[in-house]
């Protein structure tokens, strides 16, 4: 094994295993606490990556002089993104990971890339470790940093696609019982693809009249069955152009649809802006984008009516936070994006519940029922259509045992002091 490998025994070793989940969670004796908060200065002294087989999504461990542990998280590309994180650790390694913005402006100068790709995912995963240990130090969930709760509890909906089936219901073989299961949960909105498949069919630059019709099935068949109890969200991936997009919405219409995302593809901001003049429905835009700079353009020229980003892509709980609150000075909600891996999920609950302009949040059913349980303790689970934050302190989740003993995770050791 390579000499900055290190195997899953020895770690488990390192961490104490026992103490894995007190490390992880910083639930640490109050006396330590204490001294923790006192304690000047706090060092990043360790970076760890965290790969789990089978799976897109990757974690980045920050430890500290202090013992405690913060933990982050990106996707889609680890081999890229870990390659970036080995450039970046240099930027990290013996600084105060509690120094938040002034880490995130260093990270973000250091790789002249553009706004996006994959220096901006390893900076968000960095930043929502940066997070967990700010709130670990001092003993508190991370909506308490962001200037508290805003919200009681976060209404959701669910992403629903034939490679996620929710208790083996799709959406192109069973619409109508998967929007009964979910209204069953609580759930009164779905997110669906009808047209995708038609997109790839026609090379996403022709609808023809029958296409545009057939692809308003599920909708009709939603509608038909629960009426308006289910609110409908339609995603397009970006695959159309501008003449079958502005189709498209004017035959959605009549439904009552909750918002069309990524009609088209993110890059051409003015031809949003022109869609969201033509429909009278909202237009949700865009978690392809990354930081604030990106999302200035799209609420300036009116192309949006509802913020959509991805914590683990927009440049972290930061961006997320500034975005959000530059979107509240139009008055435009935001709709975090992410379903992906477990921290994307618990990191969008918890900023959130700090958000005065928060709409909905996606979620997925099988992920976290079974999936995010396998890997964290403390995942939240809805309850009647709604989710809350965990209280614990930082992110306030922590590791299970068996994915470290068992060999489905990795842990490669970045930079050490």
């Amino acid at each position: 094994m390579e000499e900055n490998h290190i195997n899953r025994r020895n770690f488990l070793k390192a961490a104490g295993m026992g103490s894995l989940a007190a490390i992880a969670t910083g639930t640490l004796p109050s006396e330590s606490l204490s001294a923790i908060n006192n304690a000047e200065p706090m060092k990043i002294t360790k970076i760890e990556s965290v790969r789990v087989k089978g799976e897109v999504f990757w974690w980045v461990l920050l430890h500290t002089n202090n013992g405690i542990v913060g933990i982050g998280e990106t996707c889609h590309h680890p081999d890229g993104e870990i390659g970036i994180l080995k450039n970046l650790s240099r930027f990290l390694i013996g600084k105060d990971p509690r120094d938040i913005d002034k880490i995130w402006q260093d990270l973000f100068d250091s790789h002249w890339a553009g706004w996006g790709g994959a220096d901006i995912r390893v900076i968000s995963a960095i930043n929502i470790a940066q997070y967990d240990i700010l709130g670990k130090a001092l003993g508190v969930p991370v909506y308490r940093l962001l200037n508290g709760k805003a919200q009681e509890k976060l209404r959701i909906y669910n992403t629903s696609t034939y490679y996620r089936p929710v208790e083996g219901l799709t959406p192109d073989d069973n619409i109508v019982e998967l929007t009964k299961f979910l209204l069953g949960k609580g759930i009164r909105a779905i997110k669906i693809y009808p047209y995708n498949e038609v997109a790839r069919k026609k090379s996403n630059t022709y609808i023809s009249p029958a296409d545009l019709d057939n692809c308003l099935d599920w909708v009709r068949k939603i509608r038909d069955s629960v009426g308006d109890e289910m609110d409908i969200a339609i995603d397009f991936s970006g695959e159309w152009n501008l003449p079958c997009a502005q189709k498209i919405a004017h035959s959605l219409e009549p439904y009552n649809i909750m918002w069309i995302e990524e009609i088209i593809r993110q890059d051409n901001i003015q031809s949003y802006a022109t869609i969201a003049r033509e429909t009278s429905i909202p237009v949700c835009v865009s978690e392809r984008l990354a930081t604030r700079y990106q999302y200035r353009e799209l609420m300036e020229t009116k192309a949006c009516d509802i913020v959509m980003y991805d914590l683990c892509w927009c440049g972290g709980i930061s961006e997320a936070k500034k975005i959000s609150d530059m979107a509240d000075t139009y008055y435009i909600p935001t709709a975090p994006h992410g379903f992906e891996g477990p921290l994307s999920w618990v990191a969008a609950i918890q900023t959130s519940m700090a958000l005065t302009n928060f709409f909905i949040l996606e979620s997925c059913y099988p992920q976290y029922t079974v999936k995010y349980p396998h890997f964290f303790k403390n995942i939240p689970q809805p309850v009647d259509g709604f989710v809350v934050a965990p209280e614990g302190p930082g992110l306030g989740v922590e590791f299970q045992e068996e994915p470290f003993k068992n060999g489905e995770v990795t842990v490669e050791t970045i930079a050490e002091i």
